[in-house]
């Protein structure tokens, strides 16, 4: 009888090499992260893990936008931010042409974990979506009265605007019409408009510019006040 002996190899069936158990163990890692995610709550200026169609990204809280419990605005930023070669992979993917953006609640996964990376549209070498399934946060105008203590209150908010530039217009027509009487309109108050990011956590107390008249709205809304 011969018996051949075998000598078993280094990268047997039952033995990974190095390379490949790091893979393996990434995976697990990040079945673990999505099944029991960091749990995300409003105002912590983290960045989160949103859904994006089939995958996840990693997206950035505007600062002082993210109260909302149901709505906040976010900018979707490649996964190894802030690298300079994720900037540059980052542009040739969309992430940077995107803008802040209203981010419901609902698509929030949790708290941003590096082993989500290989989730995103960038670890596939895929450009985002035309569509990621969130409308632009873009800005708005508030009209503030303030005392000389630079205490005060907002007296109207209209917004969304499409284009900053749509905003600062509307602005500066409303600063003309309190031109001269900014600091009588309300007693002890003085009144302007500005132009400012679209408070997206705040979208209710808004009124929807397009077809209103501007100049009418101050105006309902000093009476509402002075009456």
């Amino acid at each position: 009888m011969i018996r051949r002996m075998f000598r078993r190899c280094g990268n047997t069936p039952d033995t990974l090499a190095p390379e490949n158990q790091a893979a393996v163990d990434a995976f697990h890692a990040m079945l673990a992260a999505v099944r029991d995610p960091q749990p995300w709550t409003p105002g912590q200026s983290l960045d989160i893990a949103v859904r994006v169609g089939p995958f996840i990204e990693r997206a950035h809280p505007r600062p002082g936008d993210d109260h909302g419990t149901e709505m906040i605005a976010v900018s979707l930023v490649h996964p190894d931010t802030p690298h300079a070669a994720a900037y540059l992979h980052g542009h040739q993917l969309g992430y940077t042409g995107k803008g802040w953006l209203r981010c419901e609640t609902t698509a929030i996964l949790g708290i941003w974990q590096p082993t989500y990376a290989i989730l995103t549209h960038a670890a596939a070498d895929l450009p985002l979506p035309e569509n990621v399934g969130m409308a632009p946060a873009h800005y708005g105008v508030h009209v503030e009265a303030r005392r000389t203590d630079n205490t005060g209150y907002t007296l109207l908010r209209l917004g969304p605007y499409t284009q900053t530039w749509l905003a600062s217009r509307d602005a500066d027509r409303l600063n003309t019409e309190l031109e001269g009487r900014a600091a009588t309109v309300i007693p002890g108050f003085t009144v302007t408009a500005k132009d400012v990011p679209f408070r997206v956590s705040e979208h209710e107390s808004y009124t929807d510019p397009y077809g209103a008249d501007g100049a009418a709205l101050l105006a309902d809304a000093v009476a509402g006040v002075t009456a």
